[in-house]
């Protein structure tokens, strides 16, 4: 099976004006076997279509099976484990998990904060953005990846673990594929990490043709970004920011799980999405390492 890239022959822009984006890979219902024949064209993309920028949508809104109707099957998928190594701290009777409250939270997401993991408000609630910045923090740290607090997180926790960037110089963003974090980093140090979704590496079909859900390594460029929602082919994808000529983009999701769970494009909340826009972290131009 080949990958999905196009040729090289295809010029950037054209290909930037015709991404395909990408959606959920592992979330979206019934899947359907991929043909064992080889790729020969990428799949055929629709035009952008995004809503005005304004209040962050409903959650629901991006259900994958609101989009099921016009989105590929994928490959049915290999039980996934959120685990890659060691037992769980779930079982500590002061672990913090979701839906916890109070000074221990709130001492927990400023902790988080300082070191650079985004963690939104420190309101003290354990809520969905505590839990993913606990999922980066474990991926840094070789932890299983929970998204519960217990002794070796908080051991972690204390030790100040956190990830370290590739580049030198320069404003730019990493994904490291191989512990799923999304990075922000400044002359080759790391201001902001987020927990992220990359592509399964998977084969999925489309359109009778079969494609690889691979997020491509290598360096690239955010060329064109879409403030609002975009519906392409294979889902729906929240305030893209495209950095690869296939149409691969960093993009906000409801489902961000602590494993590859994407057809190919980089996942983080919407909130952090809101955040990346708003702070103007990855604007035109920003370099992304993909390794």
């Amino acid at each position: 099976m080949k990958s999905r890239h196009l040729t090289a022959g295809v010029t950037s822009a054209v290909l930037l004006i015709l991404g395909a984006g990408c959606g959920d890979a592992r979330d979206d219902g019934p899947t359907t076997a991929a043909p064992s024949r080889p790729v020969t064209a990428s799949p055929p993309p629709g035009p952008p279509t995004a809503t005005p920028t304004g209040a962050a949508p409903s959650p629901t809104t991006e259900s994958p099976a609101a989009s099921r109707s016009s989105s590929p099957s994928p490959a049915s998928p290999s039980p996934a484990s959120p685990s890659p190594s060691g037992p769980a701290d779930a079982g500590a009777e002061d672990a913090l998990r979701r839906g916890d409250t109070g000074d221990a939270v709130r001492a927990l997401q400023q902790r988080l904060d300082r070191l650079g993991y985004w963690v939104g408000e420190s309101d003290g609630r354990f809520g969905l953005l505590t839990e993913q910045a606990v999922y980066a923090l474990q991926k840094a740290a070789g932890l299983r990846r929970d998204g519960v607090v217990g002794p070796k997180t908080r051991v972690a926790l204390a030790a100040g673990k956190r990830p370290d960037a590739r580049s030198t110089d320069g404003h730019l963003a990493e994904v490291d594929l191989d512990r799923q974090l999304l990075m922000i980093v400044d002359d080759g140090e790391v201001s902001r990490v987020f927990n992220a979704s990359t592509g399964t590496f998977e084969h999925y079909t489309y359109q009778g043709e079969t494609y690889l859900a691979d997020t491509p390594r290598g360096r690239w460029t955010i060329d064109w970004q879409v403030d609002g929602w975009r519906d392409g082919p294979l889902g729906r994808l929240y305030r893209p920011k495209y950095f690869q000529e296939q149409g691969i983009a960093i993009h906000g999701y409801t489902s961000v799980p602590p494993y590859p769970a994407s057809h190919g494009c980089v996942r983080v909340t919407l909130p952090a999405m809101d955040w990346l826009w708003a702070q103007d972290v990855l604007p035109k131009k920003t370099r992304v390492w993909v390794y």
